[in-house]
């Protein structure tokens, strides 16, 4: 009997793998692909165009920088409230153009979507970095007022104040980070609209010198108006390497590689960092200086393209170096609260390092062992799985995709009935029943990836627990061009 029993053990056996694992095709990245995009209409502040495909949204915003005499009408809100915070916008505008850039090629039908994603985030940040000289405006909304209401924001009548950077008090991080996105955007709207992309250009020249000029934190300029919500603990040298390189590979000018070479050191390139998120920009920096020596063996690159073996060492199990930590179903985690913000960026800079080392047939070096791009793409593959599905919970962590998706999203626009069904005001405090409400969002946030689940793969499904079910736009910007990468393979 002992033979029979084996094989039915064995049976069951690949059954249970079987049913574990969830094969998705190209066409189901592709389906994810223009979900991650739709998000960002969701996100919509200020007059929402006739092509609006998120039909609950309606207009808001409108008046938004009025009082002060300056247009900021636009933009996108970050998450799940009505602020509009200016770093997160800023990273999420580098993240979707730096997507679009590697990864533009993939994205087919979708590739004009993208753009008008990253169109709607530059359009503003040009208002916000033209509109006073010496300045920058880096927030709209008061977020302790904001956050003590829960309203749509189409009737949003909290403070809309106005908040910026200036000579006085000064932002390199936010500043340079917005130069950095309209420095990467020039470069994704150089053929199709040379005009605007040399307006991109240009401003992004005059606020990356406005960053440098000017050097301080814009955490100790506004205070608890971005901490702790947006504060920048990582600094502001992080994002001034950052936007620098942004400048030298969309310029090519070499006063930005002399200011890489001069200023490298004192800015984190000899340091290792292991993580990539809105705050900081290392280890993105790294990969992203690393292309020049992987494919033009410029050799003031060589120690970034070091210092990314590193980074991609930490993330790979079995390697010298790993340090990172999985939860058991084998997602990356890095924090209990927006976790998945960290596996988009990590995903993402993993695809891309690929990218860099495919050219060449380079290899990354992991003490006496190496790994290979496919590798890379292979680990890359397992955390986009798992957000599309492919988890212990089989629940997909992006609304609208898949067959059990999050119904209780922490998003006031999502959760409160929308203005088309419900056109009477629901004021700051009558909204706390739909926040509080068992009930599914009424609106479906289509696109959306939240925060997602703790290290030991559990997630609740409760609209109330910000940490695991708020969605935002950094989370998605860097998916994109996973999502586009995978999409285009066979």
């Amino acid at each position: 009997m002992a033979a029979p029993i084996t094989m039915l053990i064995l049976c069951t056996s690949f059954l249970s793998l079987s049913l574990l694992s969830t094969a998705f095709t190209s066409r189901d990245y592709a389906d994810a692909l223009e979900k991650s995009i739709l998000f960002f209409e969701g996100q919509r502040s200020g007059p929402l165009p006739s092509n609006q495909r998120l039909k609950w949204r309606g207009n808001s915003g409108l008046s938004d920088g009025a009082s002060y005499h300056v247009d900021l009408v636009g933009g996108y809100y970050d998450a799940g409230d009505n602020v509009k915070f200016g770093l997160p916008m800023a990273f999420t505008t580098t993240m979707l153009a730096w997507s679009v850039i590697e990864f533009g090629g993939s994205m087919h039908s979708q590739i004009g979507n993208a753009k008008t994603a990253l169109r709607w985030a530059t359009d503003y940040l040009l208002k916000a970095a033209t509109a006073t000289p010496d300045s920058l405006y880096v927030q709209v909304g008061d977020p302790n007022m904001d956050h003590k209401c829960w309203e749509r924001p189409e009737d949003m009548d909290t403070p809309r104040n106005v908040y910026k950077v200036s000579a006085q008090n000064p932002g390199s991080d936010v500043a340079a980070e917005t130069a950095a996105a309209l420095a990467a955007a020039s470069i994704v709207f150089k053929d199709s609209d040379p005009s605007y992309s040399a307006k991109l250009l240009q401003t992004a020249k005059n606020v990356f010198d406005f960053a440098d000029k000017y050097r301080g934190s814009y955490s100790d300029s506004l205070n608890s108006v971005v901490c702790p919500f947006y504060c920048s603990y990582s600094g502001y040298q992080d994002e001034l390497l950052w936007g620098a390189s942004w400048m030298h590979r969309a310029t090519q000018d070499s006063s930005y590689l002399s200011y890489i070479q001069s200023n490298g050191h004192t800015m984190g390139s000899d340091n290792d960092d292991f993580s990539f998120s809105w705050d900081d920009k290392r280890a993105g920096t790294k990969v992203l200086l690393s292309k020049d020596f992987l494919e033009k063996s410029t050799s003031e690159f060589q120690l970034y393209k070091s210092h990314s073996d590193n980074y991609i060492c930490s993330l790979i199990p079995g390697s010298s170096g790993f340090q990172a930590q999985y939860t058991p179903g084998g997602l990356l985690y890095k924090a209990s609260e927006s976790n998945l913000q960290y596996v988009t960026t990590t995903t993402f800079l993993l695809l891309t390092y690929a990218k860099y080392l495919s050219t060449n047939g380079g290899v990354v070096t992991c003490g006496t062992s190496t790994v290979t791009a496919e590798s890379l793409i292979a680990q890359a593959k397992k955390q986009v799985d798992y957000i599309l599905g492919d988890n212990p919970a089989k629940m997909s962590y992006m609304v609208g995709f898949g067959e059990r998706y999050p119904q209780h999203v922490h998003h006031r626009g999502s959760s409160v009935p929308s203005i088309k069904a419900h056109p009477d005001r629901i004021n700051c405090n009558n909204g706390f029943q739909y926040l509080y409400a068992n009930s599914p969002n009424p609106n479906v946030l289509v696109g959306a990836v939240i925060g997602g689940p703790d290290s030991k793969d559990n997630f609740a499904d409760d609209r109330n627990n910000y940490q695991q079910s708020e969605p935002a736009t950094y989370i998605n910007a860097p998916f994109v061009g996973a999502l586009a990468f995978f999409s285009g393979k066979a």
